[in-house]
């Protein structure tokens, strides 16, 4: 069987994108890196995906008049290495609502936090700010509204109180890897046009089996204040 082609968006250092190339490297990943697409050109993430063989292109936001022409010229450059599918890893540009539309079901993202709680950016801040004790990332498709998608996977991970930004970034990086190379690798491409994933409910409203349940107070994963969209198991 033929393997699914990603095309992914980059805007910098690409330390999710080289988790997806190691992760393709093995023989039985159903997904192969096509393509490396930067908005700004020379960023070491471009180096990293050649150093690894993985075709690359630099398109600069600045030479179009509008988002859509960028969105459109992006798309075209994925298509000429026939991209079934699109993963957003640190592509610091807000698309124009064409891009996921003609990309529907075929585009993810991968976001630092346990969706819906704190989208936007300076998410592990906001998690500090608020008082969270766990926080995590998100994998979802893309969608017109920001950060907002269908969730496919999430894992959760502890802050510390000695996370102060850093920390708590490091922590997350890890996190958001290992779902990286997950949804890309274990998507079974389809041909009637459906979803390339199953969608999953957010993590925070997913019920779990009675008996793995923490009492209430003693898990190190409670909030000390309520986290938006999170329920303090009982």
């Amino acid at each position: 069987m033929a393997k699914l082609k990603v095309g992914v968006l980059i805007s910098g250092r690409g330390s999710n994108m080289a988790a997806l190339i190691e992760a393709a490297k093995a023989a039985d990943y159903p997904a192969e890196i096509a393509v490396v697409v930067s908005n700004v050109a020379g960023v070491p993430g471009l180096k990293t995906a050649q150093d690894a063989g993985v075709a690359t292109a630099a398109i600069s936001h600045k030479g179009f008049p509008d988002r859509e022409s960028f969105d459109r010229a992006v798309s075209a450059e994925l298509e000429k290495h026939g991209v079934g599918l699109v993963a957003l890893a640190g592509f610091m540009r807000i698309q124009s609502p064409w891009f996921p539309a003609h990309w529907k079901d075929r585009i993810i993202n991968i976001h630092p936090s346990l969706l819906p709680a704190f989208p936007g950016l300076h998410v592990q801040q906001q998690a500090i700010d608020a008082g969270a004790r766990i926080s995590g990332c998100t994998v979802h498709f893309v969608t017109a509204d920001l950060d907002a998608g269908p969730i496919i996977a999430q894992a959760a991970v502890p802050v510390l109180p000695a996370d102060e930004g850093r920390g708590a970034r490091a922590a997350g990086r890890r996190r958001r890897h290992a779902r990286r190379a997950h949804p890309a690798s274990r998507a079974p491409p389809v041909s009637d046009g459906g979803p390339l994933v199953r969608r999953r409910p957010p993590f925070t409203q997913r019920r779990k089996s009675r008996s793995r349940r923490p009492a209430r107070g003693r898990h190190p994963a409670l909030l000390a204040r309520p986290l938006v969209g999170y329920k303090n198991p009982t």
